[in-house]
């Protein structure tokens, strides 16, 4: 193996480990926990075949959870509701260092939450709207 193959299976096993943390920790949290995993699990696949039988499955939950989560305007509304109280919320800790972990550095993760948030909030609207999932 050439070192540029050992630096991208690298980055890849730090991304999508990243990746699949962060999901399994939304799994409980509020947040698109089964899409970061499913996104995790993408790009772990594409450098190590062993986690290629784990993607089928995690794609066909997720995009159910995805159409669900769509399914209704009282759940889009709440799914909005969410997002834009992140965003108050680190705003508002990023304003008031004074608070139990204040500061910009935890304004500033919630925030990007929020922002997660809406993008898969829209990526599950149109993939679901448009019949671009995989049908099940």
């Amino acid at each position: 193996m050439g070192r540029r193959h050992l630096v991208r299976r690298g980055v890849a096993l730090a991304a999508g480990s990243l990746l699949l943390l962060v999901g399994v920790a939304l799994l409980v949290l509020p947040g698109p926990g089964l899409l970061l995993v499913l996104a995790g699990l993408l790009v772990l696949a594409d450098q190590f075949s062993a986690v290629a039988r784990y993607v089928d499955p995690v794609r066909r939950r997720a995009m159910r959870a995805a159409r669900e989560s769509v399914s209704t305007p009282l759940r889009i509304a709440g799914s909005c509701l969410a997002a834009a109280a992140l965003l108050a919320a680190g705003l508002f800790w990023g304003v008031m260092p004074d608070l139990p972990f204040g500061g910009w550095p935890t304004g500033a993760g919630l925030i990007v939450s929020s922002v997660v948030l809406v993008a898969l909030l829209v990526y599950s609207y149109r993939t679901t709207r448009t019949g671009a999932d995989d049908g099940t």
